[in-house]
């Protein structure tokens, strides 16, 4: 009876509803999928995914709204009790496309932060939407115009997504400092003109996306128009020392080739002593390159400005 008893048992707890653990088995492979897909997609923590996919039974475009929602809240949150926290950091970001060039300033508390690809996408969205924003109403043009955008206009704005204030509060609430919407410049160009850029202290990043951008703490456009048709010569790279002198001497007017220069105190950029070839002033040597420089913009980040706002809930 008792070896009768043992064999009863040992059949008993071996036994197992084939049919329920193996459907159990595929259920909690799908669940790890949808949940390792869902974070992948959102960004969000696995533990926020996890919650979110048991609150709406594994549907996940109602988790991934469900997420964003509360990514959003967050963040407004984290923005409310941040205001008012020093921005002194932070990064102006260029963005050129053939003949149209934007510069955007961004702020935050630390250096640290502004080499977060989260922070420097923050960045780039501010320079897609102002570049939408400028070529919206752009048209055929014998010349050029220039325009320059105040923080909470460019808050307004939105990205593919969302609004570009509510994708500035979730930066503010991952990264959990501080930030401001500063400024933002425009440039479009006729076609016989060209814009050359130039941005210091450059930072190196290896996402694709952020490739076609420049970040760096100081950064200069300067609209260009070649006054004669047979000089010839590396137009980029001349671009690039022209705004390299914007960035270095910090003229406050173009001014004219004629003027003469007052040394170290000129602030007119044709009479300033070039940068690059200081024996020159700038009308000189552009003078045998057949350029004539007809304006330009420079962002110092973190210079004193009229307009610079925050998030505001």
């Amino acid at each position: 009876m008792a070896a009768l008893s043992g064999f009863l048992r040992s059949k008993l707890f071996s036994w197992q509803p084939s049919g329920l653990f193996h459907s159990g088995v595929r259920l909690l492979a799908g669940d790890k999928e949808l949940l390792v897909k869902l974070r992948k997609k959102t960004g969000y923590s696995f533990i926020n995914c996890k919650k979110a996919l048991e609150k709406f039974n594994n549907d996940a475009k109602q988790a991934e709204i469900w997420l964003h929602q509360q990514a959003q809240k967050e963040g407004w949150n984290k923005a409310t009790k941040l205001q008012g926290r020093k921005t002194t950091e932070g990064l102006v970001g260029l963005l050129q496309e053939g003949n149209s060039s934007v510069m955007v300033e961004v702020n935050c508390e630390t250096d640290f932060v502004a080499r977060n690809v989260k922070f420097q996408q923050l960045v780039q969205q501010a320079a897609l939407c102002t570049l939408r924003q400028c070529r919206s109403g752009e048209q055929q043009q014998s010349s050029y115009s220039k325009g320059f955008l105040p923080g909470e206009e460019i808050l307004e704005m939105k990205t593919d997504e969302s609004p570009l204030k509510d994708v500035l509060a979730m930066t503010i609430g991952k990264l959990g400092e501080n930030m401001l919407m500063r400024r933002a410049a425009w440039v479009l160009a006729s076609s016989d003109m060209f814009i050359g850029s130039y941005m210091h202290g450059a930072l190196q990043t290896d996402l694709t996306s952020l490739s076609h951008m420049s970040f760096g703490k100081y950064g200069s456009l300067v609209v260009c128009r070649k006054t004669d048709a047979s000089s010839t010569g590396n137009i980029a790279e001349l671009g690039r020392r022209l705004g390299q002198h914007v960035v270095g001497m910090n003229p406050l007017s173009v001014g004219s080739i004629e003027d003469e220069s007052a040394g170290d105190a000129e602030t007119r950029m044709m009479a300033q002593p070039f940068l690059l070839e200081p024996s020159l002033t700038v009308g000189q040597y552009l003078q045998p390159h057949g350029v004539q420089v007809l304006d330009f913009v420079r962002f110092e980040c973190g210079e004193e400005t009229q307009s610079s706002v925050g998030t505001q809930p």
